[in-house]
């Protein structure tokens, strides 16, 4: 077939989509392709992404800055594009390409802010079932995706169970954890607790409550990474570029610079109303709910190869609910591999330990 090398593209959702909790008319999907679909359609791999990143998972011609995934995406890549017809989805309440409280109310002509229905990654997976449609593929050979990208290909594998093969899980779960609840839960109230919020209604998209941006992005770089990693990475390195003149609380430990220019380098480029429906929608999934367990849940699946893999260091998904994930499916999908791996990264082993995930996921492919 004639689909593209690496084009990026929006999915118009002909008339109204339906939500598990509210609708929206002239919804649209954001998403990047890269190799080429074959005749009978069957090397089509769907990719969903954790909360922040865009579609554009790898440098292509028609893009060559770097994709969010740059070394496991490409030609000769684990996820070989001169094999597969790779779909990365830009999430249905992002702020990147795709419908979300950032865009334009059509019925209004104004952002949708808080009246943007509530989101949940059930939602997300049906939209990118909605850019399969666009694109007339019917199944695809893996529904992939890491941290809310894997709970959101898990509930793309429940609700669509005939339209994937295989469907491997990074470092996510079938549900999040209380702990994990919590952080985001302190995460979303420091960016509502910033009077420039305005309880949603910051006059531009994108700008307003950079203050609690700022702050619930550090947090959130605390749950990515590991303690283990920093001890050796940064130990207690003082900063040699302390601001002057900021007082008694400045500015310190290598530690804290690393923080801070993470939160600085986030803020504005993500708007703060998009950031607060797709943090809670991780914690609203429970892949339970569609069966009333887990084992109810999974008798309707319709994979015949997975794979879970999970990292020693990660707090935020702990290892452990990789493993009874795995162990959920195996009763119900023929061939399900688990892979423990010590990273010391943490939570975004994924994107940084290429030596551990690269031959791991280049043995599932």
């Amino acid at each position: 077939m004639g689909i593209g090398l690496g084009m990026s593209q929006i999915a118009h959702i002909e008339g109204r989509l339906q939500m598990r909790q509210g609708f929206l008319d002239d919804a649209v999907v954001a998403y990047e392709s890269l190799g080429k679909l074959n005749a009978n359609t069957s090397n089509a791999v769907i990719i969903f992404t954790g909360l922040s990143p865009s579609a554009h998972v790898a440098s292509t011609e028609s893009d060559p800055a770097s994709g969010w995934w740059e070394d496991m995406v490409g030609p000769d890549k684990p996820i070989d594009t001169n094999r597969y017809f790779v779909i990365c989805i830009n999430s249905l309440g992002s702020c990147f390409g795709s419908t979300g409280p950032a865009s334009c109310d059509p019925a209004t002509g104004l952002p949708y802010r808080l009246t943007f229905p509530v989101l949940t990654l059930e939602d997300v997976a049906n939209a990118g079932a909605k850019v399969l449609d666009h694109l007339g593929i019917e199944r695809v050979h893996t529904v992939l995706g890491a941290s809310m990208g894997g709970m959101t290909a898990l509930a793309f594998a429940l609700q669509h169970p005939q339209r994937a093969e295989g469907l491997v899980s990074i470092s996510s779960a079938a549900k999040s954890l209380p702990f994990s609840i919590a952080l985001r839960s302190l995460q979303r109230e420091m960016i509502r607790r910033d009077p420039a919020w305005e309880a949603g209604n910051y006059p531009i998209p994108g700008q307003g409550p950079a203050m609690g941006m700022r702050l619930a992005r550090k947090l959130g770089m605390i749950t990515y990474r590991s303690a283990q990693e920093w001890e050796t990475r940064f130990g207690r390195e003082r900063t040699v570029d302390r601001e002057p003149d900021v007082g008694p609380f400045g500015i310190d430990f290598e530690i804290e610079s690393y923080l801070d220019a993470h939160a600085e380098k986030f803020v504005g480029s993500f708007d703060a109303n998009c950031y607060l429906y797709l943090s809670r929608a991780m914690d609203l999934f429970d892949a339970a709910d569609h069966g009333g367990s887990l084992k109810q849940a999974f008798a309707r699946l319709g994979l015949r190869r997975a794979m879970v893999i999970g990292v020693e260091t990660d707090f935020l998904f702990p290892v452990h609910q990789q493993e009874e994930l795995a162990l959920a499916l195996e009763p119900h999908v023929e061939d399900v591999r688990f892979a423990r791996l010590d990273s010391v990264q943490g939570h975004d082993s994924f994107l940084v330990d290429m030596e551990r995930f690269r031959p791991t996921i280049a043995s599932f492919f």
